[in-house]
């Protein structure tokens, strides 16, 4: 697709959810354009668990026009052929599943599919119909497809079918991704580094000579990787294995970053001094001690960690709660977790 079609107007993952929905309701079809690696299976993941469709994740890059038009084949008295729609997408009068609201047919790849298979989504599309079946009516469509300037396998997207979509450029950003990897469990050192160094979340240069490269999934299978690590400890001896998610650069400077947790009080230390011990002033150690202290706030020592929290500049306290309250619900719970809540609200939520 020529660049020069994209709606130039950017969307956060926050506000393409919520047009995305305006779209199902107005029986449009949204396009998600955007970079490998930013999230756009997941918005429409999380859209359908929300939701309870059941989700239809369809790879147009590796189906034939078959796949969606269905199999030519003849009626009873073999007089006649016809085509028999395929199984995997809802028709009129099919039964809904139980527990689900309805459906959500993924129409993922779709740049990359090639002319053909494009040109036979143009009636499910626009018609919502399988040859001369309509589609069910409690099924919702989105598509989804990378960027041409982003040398992954991209075809150009026929006109007819562009006019059929409403088209979303999505871009990656560092507050949304936040709230994200909180609620996602992933690593806090990862997201304090990422806090630290915002620029590394999505580090992407389609010139780029290394097997891979930092963006939103990457940093999440290195989150994974690490969970299995013996202690879940970032040791020098893991470079080559954190690489292989993320690249080197990013994999080494994670590395040193996590270095620096041997050189900050421990959660037991805390507790026992809340008031004396040692607190770093460089920046690097207090985003790193934000998440520890999110990461490691319960019920019973929330009292002497937000009290050691507390003389952190707002910025660093308001890191650390938002791991708390994404990891917790006894936390959110917690009389002095709401106090502090009511006394910066407007740090807290405020853009």
């Amino acid at each position: 697709m020529s660049e020069q079609i994209i709606n130039r107007i950017s969307i956060n993952s926050q506000e393409l959810a919520v047009a995305m929905l305006e779209d199902f309701k107005a029986e449009q079809v949204p396009m998600i354009h955007g970079s490998p690696g930013i999230g756009k299976s997941d918005i429409t993941q999380n859209l359908a668990t929300q939701n309870k469709w059941k989700l239809i994740d369809m790879r147009l890059s590796q189906m034939d026009p078959t796949d969606l038009n269905g199999f030519p084949s003849l009626n009873a008295d073999k007089t006649r052929s016809h085509y028999a729609p395929p199984a995997y997408i809802p028709l009129a009068g099919d039964p809904i599943p139980e527990g689900c609201n309805g459906w959500l047919l993924f129409l993922d790849e779709i740049t990359s599919a090639p002319p053909a298979t494009q040109a036979a989504a143009y009636k499910l599309v626009l018609d919502r119909k399988i040859q001369d079946i309509p589609l069910h009516p409690n099924l919702v469509m989105a598509a989804a497809g990378n960027l041409s300037t982003d040398k992954a396998i991209v075809n150009t997207m026929s006109t007819a079918l562009q006019s059929r979509m409403q088209h979303y450029q999505l871009k990656v950003t560092l507050k949304h991704w936040i709230v994200w990897a909180n609620a996602n469990n992933v690593d806090h050192r990862i997201v304090s580094y990422i806090n630290y160094k915002p620029e590394v979340l999505h580090s992407f240069n389609p010139d780029h000579d290394d097997f891979t490269f930092p963006c939103p999934r990457t940093w999440y299978f290195l989150s994974k990787k690490i969970n299995v690590y013996p202690g879940k400890e970032v040791v020098a001896s893991k470079i080559a294995s954190m690489s292989a998610s993320v690249g080197e650069a990013a994999a080494r400077e994670f590395y040193a970053f996590s270095q620096i947790y041997k050189d900050i009080p421990t959660i037991p230390q805390i507790v026992a001094d809340p008031d004396g011990i040692s607190m770093s002033n460089e920046p690097s150690a207090q985003y790193a001690m934000s998440g520890m202290l999110g990461e490691n706030f319960n019920a019973t020592n929330i009292p002497p960690l937000l009290r050691y929290m507390q003389r952190m500049p707002i910025e660093f306290q308001i890191l650390a709660m938002q791991r708390g309250r994404a990891k917790s619900r006894d936390f959110r719970r917690h009389r002095s977790v709401g106090e502090w809540i009511a006394q910066n609200s407007d740090e807290m939520f405020g853009d």
